[in-house]
């Protein structure tokens, strides 16, 4: 038997706990380690995805694109919570948020740094990539200046 490829797990290193090592879009992560926030475009349909995707749902094409996803966008919604699933213990409480760029919607947490009473829905916000302990990666959203 020859020696196999190695495995890509570098999805690993996503969020406070990764629920898998291997994707189809690991290069998600080295963008990340760039300070990029990024989704995928189909090249066929022009269908924009965030969190990215391989694969197409609107025509089925594999043939995708990364785009950086940056800029304002603005406060659809937020919770925040009190209770989270095993290993995120050490991080509550934790607020998630929704923001709108348009042709394409962003879910993710929102910056500790931000007062709970400064939030409100529609005011402007931006990514950031976070280095978390342990050499992991995460996004949050900021306030935009």
């Amino acid at each position: 038997m020859g020696k196999g490829k190695e495995q890509d797990t570098r999805f690993a290193r996503f969020g406070v706990v990764s629920f898998t090592a291997v994707t189809k879009v690991n290069d998600f992560i080295g963008y990340l380690q760039e300070g990029k926030l990024m989704g995928t475009r189909c090249k066929r349909c022009g269908k924009l995805f965030f969190p990215p995707r391989a694969d197409c749902f609107e025509c089925l094409s594999s043939d995708m694109e990364w785009f950086e996803v940056k800029g304002r966008g603005k406060l659809l919604s937020f919770a925040k919570l009190s209770y989270a699933p095993v290993g995120f213990e050490k991080v509550l409480p934790y607020t998630l948020g929704l923001l709108d760029f348009g042709d394409f919607k962003v879910f993710g947490w929102v910056s500790k740094d931000i007062p709970e009473e400064e939030l409100e829905v529609g005011m402007e916000m931006v990514p950031r990539v976070v280095r978390l302990e342990g050499d992991r990666l995460l996004y949050e959203f900021v306030k935009a200046s």
